[in-house]
């Protein structure tokens, strides 16, 4: 009975005493506790870099698709460095760049 006694009445409250059991629980034992939160967070960030690149990605396959379908330089570009077709009349050396230099 005196160690009770020896706690401040401030801290036998039972009002706190719920509040800080709820807050412990929800922190650690809750399925949506705070360090599975943070994860979550993590996860959504790198999602939404994806999302972002590939966006960008999409975007400039539309546009390269646009100017393949009506740029005829551009289908002779493409098919020049894609393909490695040429010309009559034409040569084509193909230089490989080697580890060693």
């Amino acid at each position: 009975m005196k160690l009770i006694r020896r706690i401040p009445p401030f801290f036998r409250n039972k009002y706190l005493l719920t509040l800080a059991g709820f807050v412990v629980w929800i922190l650690f034992f809750d399925k949506n506790d705070l360090f599975t939160q943070m994860e979550r967070n993590r996860n959504l960030r790198e999602i939404e870099k994806s999302k972002e690149y590939y966006t960008k990605k999409i975007e400039e396959s539309k546009k390269f698709s646009e100017d393949i379908q009506s740029n005829a330089a551009a289908i002779e570009k493409f098919a020049r460095e894609k393909y490695l077709m040429k010309r009559e009349n034409e040569d084509l050396f193909l230089v490989q760049k080697t580890g060693k230099q």
